[in-house]
């Protein structure tokens, strides 16, 4: 229901007062306001501070998605899958909660470990077959390992091949490996060759 009356229905009277004061007002426009905008000494402080807390508190109240899950399966094996590059330690301290002694690197494209050789005792690699791609038309990405096959006093070492110039980063390839004592740490170095221990 229309509360007000339609323009056509209003008497003359108030008709010409109404449009004295719509052509009054619009021969009277304000004069633009010129703005001025703020120096660049006092906007950069301000918009660093806006990107920091951007950027803060999203961590602060985790915020977004995992970079990575480590799933249990029901046959005792785990699948690692891995939606971000950003963190390999996360899912070793992960592994390692569980139990599992293993060392997890990311080795980007066009990077390799400055220590070829990690270990100088690496259990043969048909005894150490420990990570496998999941079942044919399974629908969880990742990998599946087996870390019962980790023996006490043993170290299981998986080295995932990251190309990060894609938008979230995208895992190529893993290679896994077991050895019978210490692994000397991945620093990486420029370098491509393959993943191997």
């Amino acid at each position: 229901m229309n509360t007000f009356p339609d323009e056509r229905d209003l008497p003359e009277a108030r008709h010409r007062q109404l449009r004295q004061f719509v052509l009054t007002e619009t021969r009277e426009a304000p004069a633009p306001v010129r703005r001025r905008f703020p120096r660049p000494a006092v906007l950069a402080p301000v918009l660093g501070l806006a990107a920091a807390a951007a950027v803060a508190v999203p961590l602060l109240l985790g915020g977004g998605a995992p970079a990575y899950a480590v799933e249990a399966n029901p046959d005792g094996t785990l699948t690692v899958s891995i939606f971000e590059i950003k963190d390999p330690k996360a899912i070793e301290g992960n592994l390692r909660g569980l139990g599992y002694n293993v060392i997890v690197d990311y080795v980007p494209q066009g990077k390799q470990c400055a220590q070829r050789v990690r270990s100088q005792d690496w259990v043969p690699r048909e005894q150490a077959d420990w990570v496998n791609l999941p079942p044919d038309g399974s629908e969880v990405p990742g990998y599946v390992i087996d870390p019962k096959m980790i023996k006490p006093g043993q170290t299981g070492v998986l080295m995932f091949a990251v190309n990060e110039h894609h938008v979230a980063g995208v895992v190529a390839g893993v290679w896994g490996g077991i050895s019978n004592g210490p692994v000397a740490p991945c620093d990486l170095v420029d370098g491509d060759a393959p993943l191997e221990g």
